[in-house]
Formats: C-alpha cells, sequence, structure tokens
C-alpha cells in the first residue's frame, strides 16, 4: 500500500466501520484508481467499458467518479478485466 494512503485500520476508525470493510474501502479504491489510469491512457469512453463490462453506464460512471457506496468488489473486478488488467492481492502480517 502506498505510504500517502491511509491505513485500513485508521480509515475504519475514522469512518466507524469494522477493519474488514476499511479494507474493502481501500482494496476498491486502488482497483479504482488502477482502473481509471488505464481508461485515461487507452482513452476508452464510459459507454465501451459498460459495453465490455456488461454493467450499466451509469454504474461505470459511477465508479470511476470514486463513489464506493453500493459498488461490489464484483463490479469493480469486471472493469478490471474489461481494461485488460489482472488483480493481484499481497497479503502481510497486521502491524
Amino acid at each position: 500500500m502506498k505510504k500517502n494512503l491511509t491505513s485500513c485500520k485508521s480509515l475504519a476508525e475514522q469512518s466507524g466501520l469494522s477493519v474488514s470493510h476499511g479494507m474493502e474501502a481501500v482494496i476498491k479504491a486502488q482497483l479504482i484508481a488502477g482502473i481509471i489510469a488505464a481508461v485515461e491512457e487507452s482513452g476508452i469512453t464510459h459507454v465501451e467499458l459498460a459495453k465490455r463490462s456488461r454493467l450499466p453506464r451509469t454504474a461505470v460512471t459511477g465508479i470511476l467518479s470514486g463513489s464506493l457506496q453500493k459498488i461490489t468488489i464484483d463490479r469493480v473486478l469486471k472493469l478490471v478485466e474489461a481494461v485488460g488488467l489482472v488483480a493481484e492481492i499481497k497479503l502481510k502480517k497486521a502491524a
């Protein structure tokens, strides 16, 4: 995780979430950042991304605008695949 990102535990404490929900929010945010970078690099439109991912365009626009509410990991991973990326998970001991 990048140094400038809030730790999962800190995020959870600040938002009143469980640590696992904090981890989920950070993971989603990191995946979305990668998707946004791939979209900007390739010039793909939200409409094309929606077609490739089989998600509604409104959902794609919401996700890419940074909205994490009601966004499932499944939907984010569909976008990861649609932009030609593969997600990797790295685990480490809790501090």
